[in-house]
C-alpha cells in the first residue's frame, strides 16, 4: 500500500477553480522514497504540495495512508524578522500540551543539530541557515510521515545548502521518513531522490532520475531554458 498515491489530479485556485494549477498529475509513493518534483517557475510545483495538504480543491483521485501524518516547510514563511520571540516560543506554538518530553524544543532542536542556546535566541537574530533548521524542526514536531519541503535551498547560501540536505538524508534515515521536495538543481536530484515528477501545469514524466531525465524529456520540461542542463552527469 503507497504512503501516497495520486490518479489524474488536478487542482487550482478560485472560485470553481478559475485558475487552474496542475492537471493530469499521477504517481505514487511508498515508505522511505525521497520524491524531487522539477519544472520551470509557475509550473504549479507548489500548487500540486498544497493539494496535498489539502488547503486548495482538487478533482481526480488522492489516497493518504489512513492515519498519515504530514509536515510541510514552505519556501517562504511570513515571519517579521524583528518579532519578540524566541526560537523556543516559536517552537511552542506547535508543541501540544499533551506532547511528551521527546517533542520539546530542546530535542527538536536538537534532531536538527542545534544546541540548547538556540532556544533563547530571537528569530531575528538566527542566520537563513538556522532559521531554516527551525522551520525544519517545526516541521517535524509529532513525527511525520511524510515531509513536503518546497525549494530546502531556496534561502540558504551555497555553502549551508549541502548540510541542509545532509540533514533531511539523516532524519529520513532515523525516523523513516518519506520526502517530497522541490528542487531547482538537478545535481540534488541525482544525488537524493529515488523518484522524480517532472511537472509543467501538467505531468511530463515520473520515474527514476536515472531513467526519465533524459535530453528530450528535459526539453519538453524547460524548453529553452538549457541553463538547467549543465547540472546533468
Amino acid at each position: 500500500m503507497p504512503i501516497l498515491e495520486l490518479n489524474d489530479l488536478k487542482a487550482g485556485y478560485g472560485k470553481d477553480k478559475t485558475f487552474e494549477g496542475v492537471s493530469d498529475v499521477s504517481f505514487s509513493l511508498d515508505r522511505g522514497d525521497t520524491l524531487a518534483v522539477i519544472g520551470p517557475n509557475g509550473s504549479g510545483k507548489t500548487t500540486l504540495f498544497r493539494a496535498i495538504l489539502g488547503s486548495i480543491p482538487h478533482e481526480g483521485e488522492l489516497k493518504k495512508e489512513k492515519n498519515i501524518k504530514i509536515g510541510y516547510v514552505p519556501q517562504k514563511i511570513d515571519l517579521e524578522r524583528d518579532i519578540p520571540m524566541t526560537a523556543e516560543e516559536f517552537l511552542k506554538l506547535r508543541i501540544h500540551p499533551s506532547e511528551d518530553d521527546e517533542h520539546s524544543p530542546a530535542k527538536v532542536l536538537k534532531m536538527v543539530g542545534l544546541g540548547e542556546e538556540y532556544l533563547s535566541k530571537k528569530i531575528g537574530e538566527l542566520s537563513s541557515g538556522e532559521l531554516q533548521r527551525i522551520l525544519i524542526a517545526w516541521a517535524i514536531i509529532g513525527h511525520p510521515d511524510l515531509l513536503l519541503f518546497d525549494e530546502p535551498t531556496a534561502s540558504v547560501d551555497v555553502a549551508g545548502q549541502e548540510t541542509v540536505y545532509e540533514l533531511l538524508h539523516k532524519l529520513q534515515d532515523e525516523y523513516s521518513l518519506t520526502l517530497a521536495l522541490i528542487s531547482h538543481d538537478l545535481s540534488v536530484v541525482y544525488k537524493y531522490a529515488n523518484k522524480v515528477l517532472c511537472l509543467n501545469k501538467v505531468q511530463i514524466c515520473f520515474g527514476s532520475p536515472l531513467d526519465v531525465l533524459t535530453p528530450d524529456e528535459l526539453q519538453k520540461l524547460y524548453g529553452g531554458e538549457r541553463k538547467l542542463y549543465h547540472h546533468l552527469h
